[in-house]
């Protein structure tokens, strides 16, 4: 028996599937390293707190209009440009103790997953890697304004330290480390079809 009729019938079916639901269209959002600000904050016993920043070194964010889940986010830091607005504690915090940029000069966030929980409030699941470690991270996002090709967002995150093996001060310098970013984005290429 040949197989010419049920391949010529499955063709038929996937092809009336494929119109009848057409891919979902997504636009690339380029994330502005000069325009978006990434800063963390660590409780410390000689004072209050340290508060300090980095500098992102660049930034993707492909949104999937019909279904924002497939969304994706990837973003990689410059760990080397840790300021805290103290020039020694900046060359300890890029030590070997702390950050050892000099073999680790980037810290990348890459999504898993991306929930939708209120009106322009989403939950960002994602992978974060610091050092040689890669830990899942959840960044609760908030959505502000679009302005035609622009737009803005708030996100925040807070990390144990010593899950990326940052051990070094023991309880002098606190574990947790909460991080917030205000992100400024400009629409690339729009209506790609999604992956």
């Amino acid at each position: 028996m040949s197989a010419a009729g049920p391949l010529r019938t499955l063709l038929v079916i996937s092809l009336a599937a494929a119109a009848l639901c057409p891919r979902a269209r997504a636009s690339a959002w380029e994330l502005d390293p000069a325009a978006t600000r990434i800063e963390f904050s660590v409780r410390n016993l000689s004072v209050a707190h340290v508060d300090g920043h980095f500098r992102l070194a660049s930034g993707r964010v492909t949104l999937v209009e019909d279904d924002p889940s497939r969304s994706t986010v990837e973003a990689v830091i410059d760990a080397t440009s840790v300021d805290t607005g103290e020039p020694k504690r900046d060359t300890h915090l890029r030590s070997a103790d702390f950050l050892d940029v000099d073999h680790h000069p980037s810290i990348t966030f890459r999504s898993t997953r991306i929930e939708q929980v209120g009106d322009d409030h989403w939950k960002v699941a994602g992978a974060l890697t610091i050092l040689d470690a890669t830990r899942p991270v959840v960044l609760d996002v908030q959505g502000d304004t679009v302005h035609g090709n622009r737009a803005d967002a708030h996100a925040s995150v807070t990390i144990d330290r010593r899950d990326f093996g940052m051990t070094y001060a023991g309880f002098a310098v606190g574990k947790e480390v909460t991080i917030t970013i205000d992100a400024v984005g400009f629409k690339g290429s729009s209506g790609a079809p999604a992956m």
